[in-house]
């Protein structure tokens, strides 16, 4: 976290006047002038998208279209595509419930390996297209990057904050992690560089604010979580703070005591996360912990999942996650540069 010694001066009047009109643009959710931060104000339109296939990377149920009730994006983890990360578990899930859902995919990277300022393109595409076709606001679900990466789209493209109802995040890599740089030495994919605490990315996309007035944030976590770090407690990298958006942060184990559920199974098969999101869908505002059932600690997999296949589908979901992270995805010597529109002097 930035900061320093006291130096004992008391700042000029100037520089107390640039902290409060900042602090006041963040409140309001920003505005056409340029942050002190050298990041892109906030209320800054996005740039066109220029990523090919857009079309191509969204499957949606029929009940997507004039849509009933909230339908849900569900954005997948980083070394998994949507089939893998959701098909065994919240596809099944949503269509008992009768919520309508889109999945996201990157056509040129399916598993989501590379550059994720390429991938939130993808995200913003999905959010505006399924608002169109639900007429409502939609909720954006994802696990891991997938839990962080609908922000990128919220933070950069303003006129998406208007469409979105609800952000779920399950183990969101919302400030990085501090466990990712041991697998970037020598070097490592581009979406590892990005999601390293501290990362150029990641103070891009925390600038100015973390939420946005107007939508709500279910981020959920896990303390046993071997992956995304730190995440003690809610001041930790998937927690999120300030800027005016409604949050509940919540650990699984603030649920259930003894959960022990680690990274993969946070976002596949883990009943507490699953009752957590549920519930934010299901209820205005975020998720609220109070409403859960202590009777799902008892539970060893979510609703939707197979107790036969499920757990195989899992074993194998394990082998592909290893096998992206040590020797199949593309690695590169260092991050990806950000792109021009995040910075505020961008013509």
């Amino acid at each position: 976290m930035p900061g320093g010694k006291d130096s004992g001066c008391v700042p000029p009047l100037r520089h107390l006047v640039t902290i409060a009109v900042a602090a006041l643009l963040a409140l309001v959710g920003g505005s056409g002038v340029a942050g002190a931060d050298g990041y892109a104000p906030a209320g800054r339109p996005g740039p066109a998208l220029t990523v090919p296939d857009l079309a191509k990377s969204l499957r949606c149920t029929a009940d997507v279209r004039d849509a009933t009730r909230e339908p849900v994006l569900l954005t997948p983890a980083t070394t998994v595509d949507s089939g893998q990360n959701f098909g065994f578990n919240y596809e099944p899930l949503f269509r008992r419930l009768g919520i309508p859902y889109c999945v996201s995919d990157s056509p040129v990277d399916p598993y989501n390996m590379g550059d994720m300022q390429v991938r939130a393109q993808y995200v913003t595409y999905g959010i505006r297209e399924m608002h169109r076709l639900a007429g409502r606001k939609i909720a954006v679900m994802g696990h891991s990057q997938g839990g962080m990466i609908m922000r990128w789209a919220l933070r950069f493209w303003p006129d998406t904050r208007g469409m979105v109802e609800d952000v779920i995040g399950m183990a969101g890599t919302n400030h990085g992690s501090v466990v990712v740089p041991a697998l970037c030495v020598p070097n490592c994919a581009p979406a590892l560089w990005q999601q390293r605490a501290n990362s150029a990315f990641m103070k891009a996309l925390n600038s100015g604010q973390e939420t946005f007035p107007g939508i709500s944030y279910t981020e959920i976590y896990s303390r046993t979580d071997e992956f995304v770090q730190p995440n003690l407690d809610d001041r930790g990298t998937s927690s999120l703070h300030g800027g005016g958006g409604t949050v509940t942060n919540v650990a699984v184990q603030d649920v259930c005591p003894l959960a022990v559920p680690e990274h993969l199974l946070i976002g596949t098969m883990d009943p507490v996360t699953s009752a957590l999101a549920v519930d934010a869908l299901t209820h205005a505002g975020p998720a609220d912990p109070a409403r859960i059932g202590r009777a799902v600690c008892g539970r060893l997999l979510m609703p939707g999942v197979d107790p036969v296949t499920g757990p195989l589908t899992f074993v194998t979901l394990t082998a592909q996650v290893a096998a992206q992270l040590t020797v199949a995805a593309r690695r590169v010597p260092s991050e990806p540069p950000l792109a021009c529109y995040v910075t505020a002097d961008c013509p």
